[in-house]
């Protein structure tokens, strides 16, 4: 049997984790947080694809491309998150359940940060644990896609 698929997809500047403003965003790479998320993961039998880009149609394709084939989408849209229609029109076309990740409470920041047109197709939103909330989020679909929660 093959273990259910999960994409992992993540946005503009996120490949600057670990270097850029530290102090909102830690000091971890995107691989440190990559290679979490695989070994979690695996802990929960689940498989991930891991994908970054700073090009919205790039996550638009990607996501689009995750119907049928995926299982769920953790999605980290970064600063998409607050102007994307197109990545909430992609997650509403994937339907598929989805996880919304933010490093930093979106909540406590600036006024523009605290829409976001992602939460509109997300089962949930986790923001503020650093990036432990992706650790979080792969519990979440889990739970979701085998059942142990309401969808």
């Amino acid at each position: 049997m093959t273990a259910p698929v999960i994409l992992v997809v993540n946005g503009p500047n996120l490949n600057m984790l670990g270097s850029r403003q530290p102090e909102v965003y830690g000091r971890e790479t995107l691989a440190d947080v990559e290679a979490a998320c695989r070994a979690h993961a695996a802990a929960l039998r689940l498989d991930i694809e891991f994908r970054q880009s700073n090009h919205e149609g790039d996550l638009v394709t990607w996501i689009q491309g995750a119907r049928g084939r995926c299982a769920g989408i953790v999605v980290n849209a970064g600063a998409y998150t607050h102007t994307s229609v197109a990545i909430l029109d992609a997650l509403l076309a994937a339907e598929l359940p989805a996880v919304e990740v933010h490093l930093s409470n979106i909540h406590q920041r600036e006024g523009f940060r605290h829409h976001s047109f992602v939460s509109k197709a997300a089962k949930g939103m986790i923001c503020g644990f650093g990036s432990h909330g992706y650790i979080l989020a792969l519990d979440a679909l889990d739970r979701l896609i085998r059942g142990k929660c309401e969808k």
